[in-house]
C-alpha cells in the first residue's frame, strides 16, 4: 500500500487546506500542476505542486528516509527545475508520515562545498492533533500527530468521521484513515474504532487498494522476469481487485513469463 499515494490524493483534492497549514496563506485560487520536469519523471506518488498567485508550493510525502538521489540534494533539484519552469518562488515541504530517528526526518537544507539550499521537514509525530481534527480535509492525517494516547487520538478521529454528513465524503475520509493509521495502529483496532462497512463501500478506497495491489504485482514480476511487456501490463491494469489477489498468490507459482501469459488467457477476455 502506498501511503504517501494516499496524502498525494489528499493533497490534490483538498489544495487549499495544504497550504493554508503549511505556508499560512489564505488562497482562493489554487492551482494543482500536473506537470513532467526535465531530466527523468517525477515521483508522482509521493509528489505534489501547488501554484498559488505568487508561487509554487511542492510538497513531498516520505514513509522512508532513504532515497537515490538522498532527499535533500532532491528538494535541490527540484527547486531548480520548477524555478527554471515557473520563473516564480518556490516553497518546499517534505512530510515525514513514519516515527523515526534517521537524522534525514531533521534535515532541512542541503549543502555542499558551494551550495546551501534550505527546504522544510514536518514531522507528523511532532504536530499538534487539534488542528488535524477540526479539519476534515487533514483529518485522515491526525492519527499520526503527536498524543500520550494513540488510542484515545484514534477514538476522537472516528468520532470527527461520524460527524460528516455527506455520505460520500465520510465514506472516502474514513478510507484515508483506515489506510493512513496503518503506519502507527493494528487493522483490527483500526477497523474496532471505524466502520468496516463505510470504508470498503467508498469507491477511491477500493481504487487505491487496486492500485496498490497493481503496483505489488508488477514490481515483484518485473524483479522475477525482467521488465515485462506493456501489453501485459495493460492487461493486469484491467484486472478486479479479486483477480488481482488471485495472481498474487498464483505468481508464486510462475516459472516463466509465459506462465503469466497463459494466466491472463485464462482470466481475462483480452
Amino acid at each position: 500500500m502506498s501511503f504517501d499515494n494516499v496524502c498525494k490524493v489528499l493533497a490534490e483534492k483538498y489544495p487549499a487546506d495544504f497550504v493554508r497549514w503549511l505556508i499560512a496563506e489564505e488562497s482562493t485560487n489554487v492551482k494543482v500542476l500536473k506537470t513532467e520536469l526535465s531530466l527523468e519523471p517525477i515521483r508522482a506518488d509521493s509528489v505534489t505542486f501547488l501554484q498559488t498567485a505568487n508561487q509554487i508550493l511542492h510538497i513531498e510525502f516520505q514513509t522512508l528516509t532513504q532515497s537515490n538521489p538522498a532527499i535533500p540534494f532532491r528538494m535541490l533539484d527540484y527547486s531548480v527545475r520548477l524555478k527554471r519552469q515557473y520563473k516564480c518562488p518556490v516553497v518546499q515541504v517534505v512530510i515525514f508520515l513514519q516515527q523515526t530517528d534517521d537524522e534525514i526526518a531533521f534535515t532541512e537544507e542541503y549543502v555542499d562545498d558551494t551550495t546551501r539550499h534550505r527546504y522544510r521537514a514536518v514531522r507528523m509525530w511532532e504536530q499538534d492533533s487539534s488542528l488535524f481534527l477540526s479539519n476534515s480535509a487533514l483529518l485522515p492525517l491526525a492519527p499520526l500527530c503527536r498524543t500520550d494516547s494513540p488510542r484515545d487520538l484514534l477514538s476522537q478521529v472516528a468520532q470527527e468521521v461520524a460527524k460528516i454528513s455527506d455520505r460520500e465524503t465520510r465514506q472516502n475520509t474514513a478510507a484515508y484513515i483506515e489506510i493512513l493509521a496503518g503506519l502507527r495502529f493494528e487493522k483490527g483496532l483500526i477497523r474496532q474504532l471505524l466502520s468496516e462497512d463505510i470504508m470498503q463501500e467508498s469507491v477511491i478506497y477500493q481504487d487505491i487498494l487496486q492500485k496498490g495491489e497493481e503496483r505489488t504485482i508488477i514490481r515483484q514480476l518485473n524483479r522475477r522476469f525482467g521488465e515485462i511487456d506493456l501489453s501485459l501490463i495493460d492487461q493486469i491494469k484491467l484486472l478486479p481487485i479479486e483477480k488481482l489477489d488471485t495472481l498474487a498468490e498464483a505468481l508464486l507459482d510462475f516459472s516463466a513469463l509465459s506462465d503469466l501469459v497463459a494466466w491472463l488467457e485464462q482470466n481475462t477476455s483480452i
